[in-house]
């Protein structure tokens, strides 16, 4: 009696075929974390130049205009001088930052309507940077990043 033998001949192509399912995944997940940690860098961007604005606003008030001689931070001036040096890599233009005061920009003003009247209150300044992205991998439209910081005035 025979035996037979079984064929121990490789499948060739097999190897190829699995490589051309694989790969392409592997490099689409690959790309994918990159584009978000590059998204993920822009948010703590805007997150940096929001707070870097409204440092800059608090203690560039009316207080530090007073002491110093020089005027008080306007919405420009925050912009040119403490936002736009820190947008490495940034297309901002001016209307993406806003810059509000909540009364005033000097450190403290009187309410009127505290009691008893005039009791002093803590002026504060809020900045808000807003940045459009658009992923590098153009596999989702554009993402509007929007951060706020907002802080006390003081000099």
């Amino acid at each position: 009696m025979r035996v037979r033998r079984i064929s121990s001949r490789p499948r060739r192509g097999s190897s190829l075929v699995e490589a051309a399912i694989a790969l392409p995944v592997a490099l689409m997940f690959i790309l994918g974390t990159c584009v978000i940690g590059l998204g993920i860098y822009r948010y703590q961007q805007m997150a940096s130049l929001a707070r870097e604005g409204a440092r800059y606003a608090s203690v560039h008030g009316t207080q530090y205009a007073q002491v110093t001689g020089n005027s008080a931070a306007t919405a420009t001036d925050i912009y040119n001088n403490a936002i736009l040096p820190m947008a490495i890599g940034l297309n901002l233009t001016p209307s993406d930052v806003t810059v509000t005061w909540n009364i005033t920009n000097s450190p403290t003003s009187y309410n009127p309507n505290s009691t008893p009247p005039g009791e002093p209150q803590q002026n504060t300044v809020s900045v808000t940077v807003s940045y459009t992205w658009m992923p590098e991998m153009y596999l989702a439209g554009p993402i509007t990043l929007t951060s706020k910081s907002t802080m006390p005035m003081s000099f």
